[in-house]
């Protein structure tokens, strides 16, 4: 007689891999995870926190250290499938114990990469050093111009610090956005504050505000174009379509006059009249003014 065969228990990690995942949650915290340049929402379960406090998140690459910038929020995601990083425990002494220590690993292989890369005279500029304790890895942030053959320099490296060494080239903005700072507006950057991500900004943007064309003054600490020129860009374009180029002729209430200057958020028009006076305008009171070329240039009626 044939004998029942036996079903097979499953092991626990598949059967609860298997669960659903379990509700959102119902409040946030904003953690800015070591390593990361802005902060996330972070899953505070039942720990009460404050602002400031160093608290051990859960992320894919293991347990890292992070700091509580923001308070308990309401959760306004309520998608099932969203599942933020949760906060394991408040670092302890051991916690800030080994922070300290990975800290000062960064710290002596950054003075040792920067003394090779002079002995080397390799023309690259060293960003930052991230140390990885669960791959046993450090990662090398550096700008240059060009392609660097920095073969020579990571095989010195890895044989004095003796674990993987990765360099990773990086651009000017990115460099920016990891050390962080203060722009000429006097507030943080803004790359490294909320900015999520590097768009195009060009030198059409400064023109169509109006602004001087002095690189001082519409360049960032990264020497590139402020990101904030795209800010208003759209506005500015819609609202200079009705102003009359700068350097053209028009009729005024004071007779003809050529435009030299556009306030374009206060839509006043500068104009020079043939006596050499120069008179401000709003555009409403030249309205009327700038659409009499198109009336005399219209086709004559039988």
């Amino acid at each position: 007689m044939e004998q029942p065969r036996k079903l097979k228990r499953e092991c626990p990690k598949k059967e609860q891999a298997k669960q659903p995942p379990g509700p959102p949650p119902k409040f946030v915290i904003g953690v800015r995870v070591r390593g990361s340049l802005k902060s996330e929402p972070c899953n505070p379960h039942t720990l009460i926190l404050r602002v400031g406090m160093q608290v051990m998140v859960d992320t894919p690459d293991g347990p890292k250290m992070g700091q509580v910038i923001s308070n308990k929020i309401i959760n306004i995601r309520k998608d099932p499938g969203f599942a933020p990083p949760g906060i394991l425990r408040i670092a302890d002494e051991k916690d800030l114990a080994k922070e300290k220590n990975q800290k000062e690993r960064e710290s002596n292989a950054s003075l040792l990469c920067w003394s090779l890369i002079d002995q080397l005279g390799l023309a690259m500029n060293l960003s930052r050093v991230v140390y990885f304790e669960e791959t046993n890895k450090s990662m090398f942030y550096f700008t240059a111009e060009g392609r660097i053959d920095f073969r020579a320099l990571v095989k010195q490296l890895a044989a004095k610090l003796r674990h993987r060494i990765e360099m990773r080239q990086v651009g000017v903005r990115d460099e920016a956005k990891a050390i962080t700072g203060h722009g000429i507006c006097g507030q943080s950057l803004c790359c490294s504050t909320f900015l999520p991500e590097f768009t195009p900004v060009t030198i059409r943007m400064a023109k169509d505000q109006g602004l001087t064309l002095n690189p001082s003054k519409i360049s960032g600490v990264c020497g590139r174009l402020m990101c904030c020129l795209q800010y208003e860009h759209d506005l500015y374009r819609s609202m200079i379509k009705e102003l009359p180029k700068v350097g053209k002729m028009i009729d005024t209430p004071e007779g003809p006059g050529k435009v030299v200057k556009n306030d374009i958020l206060k839509q006043v028009v500068t104009v020079r009249l043939d006596d050499d006076y120069t008179v401000y305008y709003h555009l409403d009171e030249l309205r009327d003014y700038l659409k009499k070329p198109q009336e005399k240039s219209a086709a004559p009626t039988s």
